[in-house]
Order: structure tokens, then sequence, then C-alpha cells
């Protein structure tokens, strides 16, 4: 129980919401507003998959958000161009995975900081697509929205796939060779290292994977949507890594779950919508956001601490 002592504390804080808003605001469990909500927010699950495997690795990648933008730009182009929705699909996860892998080049094979990587590349991809783009948006045919299906079934099959890549990861993590050594390298990387583990190998693979993750979350967001937006993706590293570190992903590595990942953002996403049926400003959204983050680095801080004494 004490191994997952944060993954129970934040799903405890969303049950007692979850309560607050049962009793003062019910209106805030109506089926279809409760269904866009969780569609809206399967991409960030996906991210959020990818986020925590980067910071259980002990590095961290705050890129995510200009790489959502430019693989939801080049899907976008592409199915406008009238490719099919397959190709456009393959195409923002393997531009995803590139730029994944232009992070895990510079960070494995250089060894450069990844927190200075990140931010240079963040920033690169962003005012390359601004420069691009000059803000114009990418205009979408209408067999691309929620897959050619309906409104609902499209959502219906975004929460679907979230939810088995987040089972499937999850999984993954526990029971695979990949993930103990994921484990190791964000534990003591030089005890990996002696124990045959390449720390720059894992390394390199994980921000992959995360760009490809990053990509696949793109293309589910183009589809809810009849047009993409060059700024859809500003923020959302910072969203991501939010719920990552408030799921109990410790930001030193080593320990964490992608459960927790989950119902950190869980938590994270349902801060907006209560405060709107409750009748509170909207502004103290960030607010709680980060009195929520900052808690849970404190408490993370603490528990490595009274480890070390």
């Amino acid at each position: 129980m004490s191994r997952y002592f944060r993954e129970w504390s934040v799903a405890g804080a969303l049950g007692v919401l979850l309560i607050v808003l049962a009793i003062f605001a019910p209106a805030f469990f109506q089926a279809q507003p409760l269904l866009s909500l969780a569609a809206a927010e399967a991409p960030t699950l996906v991210i959020a998959c990818g986020m925590a495997l980067v910071i259980i690795c002990r590095e961290i990648d705050i890129s995510v958000g200009s790489q959502f933008s430019v693989c939801g730009v080049c899907a976008g182009l592409l199915a406008a161009h009238h490719a099919p929705t397959a190709v456009a699909l393959a195409a923002a996860i393997g531009t995803g995975a590139c730029l994944g892998a232009i992070n895990g080049a510079l960070v494995a094979g250089l060894r450069l900081p990844s927190i200075v990587v990140t931010l240079a590349t963040m920033m690169t991809w962003r005012e390359g697509l601004n420069w691009w783009r000059q803000g114009e948006f990418v205009y979408l045919p209408e067999h691309l929205q929620w897959f050619g299906l309906s409104q609902s079934a499209g959502q219906w099959t975004l929460i679907a796939a979230a939810g088995l890549l987040l089972v499937a990861l999850a999984l993954a993590l526990r029971h695979l060779t990949a993930g103990r050594f994921l484990y190791a390298v964000g534990t003591d990387m030089e005890a990996a290292r002696l124990a045959g583990v390449s720390p720059q190998r894992v390394k390199f693979t994980t921000f992959v994977t995360m760009g490809a993750l990053t990509g696949l979350a793109a293309m589910m967001n183009v589809v809810q949507s009849p047009q993409v937006d060059p700024k859809s993706g500003t923020g959302l590293e910072l969203k991501t890594i939010a719920a990552v570190v408030v799921g109990g992903v410790s930001i030193s590595g080593g320990r964490g779950s992608l459960w927790g990942a989950f119902v950190g953002l869980l938590l994270l996403a349902c801060i907006s919508p209560a405060l709107t049926h409750l009748h509170i400003e909207a502004y103290w959204e960030k607010a709680i956001q980060g009195a929520i983050i900052l808690l849970a680095v404190v408490a993370d801080g603490v528990r490595t601490r009274r480890k070390k004494s």
C-alpha cells in the first residue's frame, strides 16, 4: 500500500472532488459533456504515457507541445491533399518519431542535458512552424473528422484507443525486460550500465517513443475538429508533466507508474469543468493546479529525503 501511496492519495482527492460535485453540481455528470471531456483529453493521456516513460528514465521533454503542433499540421496537410487517413496517421507518428529521435540523439548521443535540448527544440519547432504557416489554419476534408464515423462513435473510438494504449504500455512497463531497463536507468544509471544495460540506448529509444506517441496524439486531436490550429500544442508540455508528477512519477526518476499518471490527468482535467459547474471564477484553475503540483513535488522531495536518511 505504501508503495502506491501517492497514486491512492490522488485517487482519493479525485473521489472527494467528484463527491462534492455530486452534491453541489450534479449537472457535471451529464453523459454527453463527460464523453466530450474524455475524448478531448484522450490525446493528452497518450502524451502523458510517453512523458511518464521519459521522467521514469530521469529525463524530461518540454518540446512535446511543439512536436504536437508540427505533427498535427503535417497530418492535416496530407489529409487536405486527399491522402488516406491511414497515410496521414502514419505521417503524424513518423514525424513525431523523427523529432523524438533528434532529441534522443542530442541527449543520449552527445549526453547533453535534456532540459536544455528540449527547450531549444521546443522553440525551434514552434518558431519554425510559425514562420511556415504564419498562423494559418489547415482546413480538413469532412471524411477525416471522427474517422468518418458519427461524433459519438468517433469519441468512443478515441477513448478506447487511449485506454488500450495505456493498458498495453502499463503492462509492458511492469512485465517486459525493456520496462525493467527503464526503471534501472532512472534509478542508477551507472549500476544499470554495470548490469549490462545500455543507458544511452534506453534513453534514445524512450525519446523516439515519446515522439511517436506525440504524433499519434496529434492525429487523435486532428480528427476532432474541421481545422488544425498551428498553435494547438501550446501549453501541452506543462499539462502532461503536471499530470505525471501529480500522479506519483518521481521527477528524480526511477519510480512511478502509468496508472498514477492516468489518475493525475483525470484530477487536473476535472478542475476546469468543476469550477464552471460550481460557479467559481475560471482564473482559479491555474492557481489550484499550481497548488496541487507544488504539493506533489514537496511530497516527492520529503519522501526522497526520508529514504536517504
